[in-house]
């Protein structure tokens, strides 16, 4: 296992039409370092958003994707990336970072 701290944990959050849908049930997603622990996530979350307590953690390993390089026959691949999809409990407060969306 990796020695991450828990602000290197949560890279971005994933700001999609799914995952706004999923912001009325108290679930946001976040991009993640690649090999982070479920329990790891949930650390990040509780420290980084005040008031923030989580129930679960669901994550997820996205394999890259291949593509032509510049024109020519030649195939690289992007970045693979890990998502994590975090619910919150009922009394908790909503992440603020999503309030202007």
């Amino acid at each position: 296992m990796a020695d991450i701290k828990y602000y290197d944990v949560i890279l971005k959050p994933v700001v999609t039409e799914k995952s706004m849908e999923l912001m009325g049930e108290k679930k946001y997603t976040f991009l993640v370092h690649p090999q982070a622990t479920k329990s790891q996530v949930k650390e990040a979350v509780e420290k980084m958003f005040d008031g923030a307590k989580v129930k679960s953690v669901n994550t997820m390993n996205q394999a890259g994707k291949k593509k032509r390089v510049r024109g020519t026959m030649k195939f690289g691949m992007t970045a693979k990336t890990k998502k994590a999809v975090v619910q919150l409990t009922e009394d908790s407060k909503d992440i603020e970072i999503f309030e202007g969306l």
